[in-house]
């Protein structure tokens, strides 16, 4: 079954416009605000494996790290945008992978994205 999925989440996609120009510090100033969000998404949680015996690894096998998102085919995710799921604040990390369309059924795909927790 093809996206948007009918059981999927709605998750809200942050993006910040094009800055208008510097304020008198020279730092650039914030752009618009151009969220938006996408419905029907697949969203799961992301797991990444310390290496073994580093110093990250405290008696567990794997920690989750973030989430993976599954949206509708389509979607429009940049690098710089950041995601909220499930009130949790996220950046994007990588690129966004479009699965194009599918050889079997000539439908399209969903477009996959990782999405790792901001803490700090």
């Amino acid at each position: 079954m093809p996206a948007p999925y009918p059981y999927g989440e709605t998750v809200r996609i942050l993006r910040t416009g094009t800055s208008p120009g510097r304020d008198p510090r020279g730092q650039p100033l914030p752009g618009p605000d151009e969220s938006f969000d996408l419905a029907g998404c697949v969203v799961t949680p992301r797991a990444e494996t310390p290496q073994v015996g580093g110093d990250e690894q405290q008696a567990r096998d794997t920690v989750i790290v973030g989430f993976t998102v599954y949206a509708p085919a389509g979607s429009v995710v940049l690098t710089t945008d950041r995601v909220r799921i499930r009130g949790e604040t996220c950046e994007i990390t990588g690129f966004p992978g479009d699965w194009g369309q599918s050889p079997f059924t000539g439908t399209r795909g969903p477009v996959q994205f990782a999405a790792d927790r901001v803490t700090g």
